[in-house]
């Protein structure tokens, strides 16, 4: 499997919605399907990690496919409102390099 970056990612889904998908859902209702992808991902976290045990209708999830289809719906909205998501990463690492850089060193709870 090969490595893309997240501009060809945002192609890939652009393109599969206009030849596969016919259309972009709309931006409320891919918000909605957003919120859902991440509730299946905290199933499975708490499930995985945490103190519930797995049941029956949790056959067959992964947490890996829970994550891909978070990112899915996040490119969606990124593809729809124009947010070019690299641009938007690499500026929201620099913000938090900058407002971070002694915050989590000084941190005891870190630390400890």
């Amino acid at each position: 499997m090969k490595n893309i970056t997240l501009p060809e990612a945002q192609q890939m889904v652009d393109q599969w919605i206009k030849t596969v998908g016919v259309r972009y859902f709309s931006e409320l209702t891919n918000l909605a399907i957003l919120t859902e992808e991440v509730g299946e991902l905290a199933r499975i976290m708490a499930r995985t990690y945490g103190d519930q045990s797995f049941k029956k209708s949790d056959e067959g999830r992964n947490m890996a496919d829970e994550m891909a289809d978070v990112l899915w719906v996040l490119i969606c909205l990124a593809n729809q409102t124009g947010v070019d998501l690299n641009e938007a990463f690499l500026k929201n690492m620099e913000k938090k390099t900058q407002r971070d850089k002694d915050r989590h060193r000084n941190n005891e709870k870190l630390n400890s």
